[in-house]
């Protein structure tokens, strides 16, 4: 049963990867793939406000990463024209304001990794244009601006057309992106940022020591921009034994960050990749491995955005808050978009 508070609640996720799913699909079909399978999704879990990436498989790397990515940004703006009675395309403060107030879902579209736009800085201001809001440089390997955090032995900083893409999201009034980026490049944007940062979708490296988490310090010093850390739901990343790949882990992790960052600096961001995953692969690639885990795991329950009133009312039963909960599933995402797309 769903908690009053969650029903209540601006209930927000930074990462799902759903246009990934929706856009492998024949054009015509995509407002209404969308209609029949992951909006009753989304309405079953809460969300209120929805940040759509847009993720580019290494099958269209490098020549095609850039046609894709105008295809999926397409597929957005496709999908919410055929449902606008119920999600909406948002590019600032005031457009998800009346969203919400509308009891429609916000969708704000980000670019994981910038695939495609190279070291073409240029390109930004492009994807801007376009809609897009939120942004990452780097992924699991290297890009022209930066090396992912599966590249942390590099010990490399943002090169200089990373740097200049930092200064051109926080020109255009981007939100810049630091989950996936790796350890130093972290450390590299601390340093030069102006604007608070997100982290869309990264857990606690303390609970589980894996480089796509944060340390401690690093939690700190988002939070000190001004920043949100929102916690990753993929099992891997909150724990090593699939045995301990619970909700009561992904709780843990969730408090960890709110004591280290503090409760204001702390949101969810699911990358719920077990239904994504089951929207792409076909028989013949069941029990595929993606570097050396399962990329359908999945916390019980928690596989789709559809148990999202699970984490709700998890944190109500440890005796957080409400309003610390309420802060957590969603207000406090929505305070930063609203300070940083004002």
């Amino acid at each position: 049963m769903t908690s009053s508070l969650h029903q209540r609640a601006v209930v927000a996720d930074t990462h799902n990867d759903l246009l990934m799913a929706v856009a492998a699909r024949p054009p015509e079909q995509w407002a209404a793939f969308f209609r029949e399978r992951w909006l009753p999704q989304l309405i079953k879990g809460g969300v209120n406000l929805q940040i759509l990436p847009v993720f580019i498989e290494d099958d269209y790397r490098p020549e095609g990463a850039l046609r894709q990515t105008l295809r999926m940004i397409e597929c957005a703006h496709v999908l919410a024209e055929g449902n606008q009675q119920h999600v909406r395309i948002c590019r600032d403060a005031a457009e998800i304001d009346r969203a919400l107030d509308d009891g429609t879902i916000a969708l704000v579209l980000a670019l994981e990794s910038m695939p495609g736009l190279d070291d073409d800085v240029e390109l930004i201001s492009t994807m801007h244009r376009l809609g897009v809001r939120v942004a990452s440089i780097a992924h699991f390997g290297r890009t022209p601006l930066a090396d992912g955090s599966g590249e942390d032995a590099t010990g490399s900083g943002l090169t200089s057309h990373g740097v200049a893409a930092l200064r051109e999201m926080e020109r255009l009034g981007m939100v810049f992106d630091v989950s996936h980026l790796g350890a130093s490049g972290v450390a590299h944007v601390l340093e030069l940022a102006t604007k608070p940062l997100l982290a869309t979708h990264s857990s606690a490296r303390a609970l589980r020591d894996h480089h796509r988490n944060l340390t401690d310090d690093q939690l700190r010093a988002v939070a000190a921009t001004g920043g949100v850390i929102c916690v990753n739901f993929f099992a891997p990343f909150l724990a090593e034994r699939p045995g301990d790949m619970t909700l009561d882990r992904l709780l843990d992790h969730v408090e960890h960050i709110a004591a280290v960052a503090g409760v204001d600096h702390v949101g969810l961001g699911p990358d719920f990749i077990h239904e994504v995953m089951s929207d792409l692969t076909r028989p013949c690639c069941e029990g595929l491995n993606y570097r050396g885990v399962d990329p359908k795991s999945a916390i019980p329950g928690l596989e789709g955005p559809s148990g999202l009133p699970m984490v709700t009312e998890g944190l109500l039963a440890r005796g957080l808050p409400e309003k610390d909960v309420t802060k957590i599933i969603g207000g406090n995402v929505h305070r930063f978009l609203g300070e940083l797309l004002a």
